[in-house]
């Protein structure tokens, strides 16, 4: 396992203190030290959810385009670009590529990363679920916000497993809860959105799948897609 420099150790953490906002306190944390090492699962998941943050951004940017339905500008420029930094440093401080899932051992591009089109991804079950995706939430404004829905049950879903294979690496732990959080407020966002439209299961009218009651709800999160303001 290469050594984390000093330097971008350092540099990593004045940008997670940088971007965070009040509405999403913790959205910092702490990073990896240079004698960390992940397991092959530990360097899949994180490249999987880097991609999965990357689609629910993108997906939400590109219905609201069609469909100018607050929720989705607001979870997508509030919220998910600051879940996509929040993996990406872990992932620059292990200094592993997420674009070639065949060799992790590349090292890290922030400008590869960048680069990275829209709607594109590295990991193929993310491209087939955006591709999926887009065409159903493209017919109306309701079938947006459902694709809404089903997004963050999917990451909720994955965040779960991958919570598992983090094991005892309490920085994959503190940042998978902290997604897993957001995604808890964005499906009530999305939920309410549906309600407010007349329909009066929300989520739950997708079917036994996309219906969690059980789903924590934030005290301040806000019905067209607020963060909490304390995870």
């Amino acid at each position: 396992m290469k050594s984390i420099p000093l330097l971008f150790m350092v540099f990593s953490t004045a940008f997670f203190m940088a971007g965070c906002g009040a509405s999403d306190s913790t959205a910092s944390g702490s990073i990896p030290s240079a004698d960390s090492q992940l397991s092959e699962d530990q360097k899949y998941s994180l490249a999987y959810m880097w991609h999965e943050e990357k689609l629910a951004k993108e997906i939400y940017l590109e219905l609201y385009k069609l469909h100018q339905v607050q929720q989705l500008e607001n979870i997508a420029n509030n919220s998910e670009v600051k879940h996509i930094a929040r993996v990406q440093d872990l992932v620059a401080a292990y200094d592993i590529n997420i674009t070639n899932l065949a060799n992790y051992e590349i090292n890290y591009s922030a400008e590869e990363l960048n680069a990275m089109p829209t709607g594109i991804f590295a990991v193929p079950e993310i491209q087939d679920l955006y591709n999926r995706l887009y065409d159903i939430g493209r017919v109306s404004s309701r079938a947006s916000l459902e694709v809404g829905c089903m997004v963050e049950v999917t990451d909720i879903d994955d965040l779960d497993r991958f919570l598992v294979t983090a094991g005892n690496n309490q920085y994959l732990v503190d940042a998978f809860h902290y997604l897993r959080d957001g995604s808890y407020t964005h499906y009530w966002a999305f939920d309410s959105g549906l309600k407010s439209m007349g329909i009066t299961d929300g989520c739950c009218s997708l079917g036994i799948d996309y219906c969690h009651p059980e789903y924590p709800r934030s005290e301040h999160g806000s019905g067209n897609g607020g963060e909490k303001s304390k995870r």
